[in-house]
């Protein structure tokens, strides 16, 4: 099937953003897709403030990109946009570095007044970047992902709502190979 880059944007270790996209990541790999998890926090500080194009890092994360038919963009939702911390990365990207991608935009927020966040902020970047189809996106509330000692637990409202946008994005990448598995509660 088809490689797919998860991309966290959160800057926190225990983020909520990253946990969610790795618990769709065991989805989109159920249903046949190699999925590569990438979490921005990872990649050099230097670099990424420092625009270096040429870090071996950024180098590394770039080429992720462009190996990518599929792109899982996760962000926690800050003042009303996606994080800094993803911009910088996007900033390093080539102008045209989604060219020829399917891209699902998803963002978790402690309020429903962000909601709007992937329309007005993220979208319009990915799609100023070249991406030949961005997925309809989905907004999580934080109080609907929980985490705990035996796993992470998606509100039933919310899982269904991510199974569905998790499902068009593989749709969209060429089909689903394995019936979907339940997305609320993964160990």
């Amino acid at each position: 099937m088809a490689t797919v880059l998860s991309v966290s944007g959160s800057p926190s270790a225990t983020s909520r953003t990253a946990r969610l996209l790795r618990h769709l990541d065991r989805r989109l790999t159920a249903q046949g897709h190699e999925v590569i998890p990438l979490d921005v926090r990872t990649l050099p500080a230097e670099a990424l403030l420092g625009a270096d194009f040429r870090h071996p890092a950024i180098v590394e994360a770039t080429e992720l990109f462009a190996r990518a038919d599929g792109v899982v963009i996760g962000t926690p939702v800050y003042k009303a946009a996606y994080s800094g911390l993803l911009k910088s990365l996007l900033d390093l990207l080539p102008q045209y570095g989604l060219v020829g991608k399917t891209v699902l935009p998803l963002a978790t927020g402690g309020t429903t007044a962000h909601v709007l966040a992937i329309d007005y902020a993220l979208r319009p970047v990915l799609s100023s970047m070249g991406a030949a189809h961005i997925v309809q996106g989905w907004f999580t509330l934080d109080k609907d992902i929980q985490v705990g000692d035996d796993g992470l637990t998606v509100a039933p409202g919310a899982a269904e709502a991510l199974a569905q946008v998790v499902d068009q994005f593989s749709d969209a990448l060429g089909g689903r190979t394995a019936p979907p598995a339940a997305v609320g509660r993964a160990a």
